[in-house]
């Protein structure tokens, strides 16, 4: 659950950062701040604070990575652009070829499973079925995009 809301966080903060313009740093602390006192999700304050760090880098990770991870991800994108997404999608995306490729500690199976959930969290039911679509594409090639 720690690394599920983390990455909820980390959706939600690159979301903040490209409607808002504001930094990595400062997205994840609006956020954690609102977790704290708002809580509307429920969770458990002290869970919250323990994904803090794990949010952190996920955003930053996305962040250096993401010409890169563009990139990648217009590969799979048959017939759209990656600016033309909406940008819930965009950012679930990006969050889930960063960990695919650029991290190991998460099977990248289990990083797509993630990624549909927070689709459907975050946007449609069609958003997951369109990110289990690309991703799925994308885990073909893994091992050329990770040398």
């Amino acid at each position: 659950m720690k690394r599920r809301l983390a990455r909820e966080i980390a959706v939600s903060s690159l979301y903040q950062m490209e409607m808002n313009e504001v930094s990595a740093s400062d997205a994840v602390d609006m956020l954690m701040e609102e977790l704290r006192h708002d809580n509307e999700i429920e969770a458990d304050p002290a869970e919250a604070s323990s994904t803090d760090e794990f949010s952190r880098e996920l955003v930053s990770g996305v962040m250096e990575h993401r010409q890169a991870i563009d990139g990648m991800l217009q590969q799979y994108l048959t017939g759209w652009q990656i600016d033309r997404l909406s940008r819930v999608d965009r950012q679930v995306l990006r969050l889930a070829c960063y960990e695919m490729v650029f991290r190991d500690d998460v099977p990248p199976k289990a990083t797509i499973n993630e990624a549909i959930e927070l689709a459907k969290h975050f946007g449609t039911e069609e958003s997951g079925k369109f990110v289990n679509g690309v991703l799925g594409k994308l885990l073909l090639e893994i091992e050329e995009l990770k040398s």
